[in-house]
């Protein structure tokens, strides 16, 4: 079993909203790694249905605030679902290893999506003046004039996606 990803100031973007949802995530793959085979299923599609809204949210944040539809962030956010609901569907057919492997994959994974994707992204909600929890914007004239297809502060080029491997 490899080290489970542990919360730590490393990974907070200090916007709480977006940093409550992400130590979720932390502490439900930490679950995910430590189950045995009873519970791995269970937990993992806990995961899952956690980042389906995580990254929905996210991803709604994004559209709200001037990036293009299937920008280089929220189509990480689908490929990786995608892998994710394939190592459920090869769980369900009694193949755990490719759960295991996925869930090793996570931990490298999530610190590098959160520290270069998310951060870019919480600095252009602070630039526009977006509160996520409510959805208001205060400052709609710093909107970008041409919609975001990259990350949020990179090029795609410059933040080539990790994905978890499908092992």
């Amino acid at each position: 079993m490899s080290e489970p990803l542990v919360w730590s100031e490393s990974l907070s973007l200090s916007m709480p909203v977006m940093d409550t949802v992400h130590q979720e995530f932390v502490d439900l793959l930490a679950i995910v790694q430590a189950a045995d085979d009873d519970a791995l299923l269970p937990a993992w599609q806990t995961l899952i249905d956690h980042t389906d809204e995580h990254f929905a949210r996210e991803d709604r944040w994004m559209e709200a605030t001037g990036f293009a539809p299937g920008n280089c962030h929220s189509t990480q956010h689908a490929v990786v679902l995608k892998v994710l609901r394939e190592g459920a569907l090869r769980g369900a057919q009694g193949d755990l290893a490719p759960i295991r492997q996925m869930a090793h994959e996570l931990t490298l994974w999530f610190p590098h999506h959160a520290q270069n994707m998310d951060a870019g992204l919480a600095l252009h909600l602070k630039s526009v003046g977006y509160d996520p929890e409510t959805g208001e914007l205060s400052s709609p004239q710093a909107l970008p004039q041409e919609a975001i297809t990259g990350c949020g502060t990179h090029a795609c080029s410059d933040q080539a996606p990790a994905e978890p491997a499908a092992a």
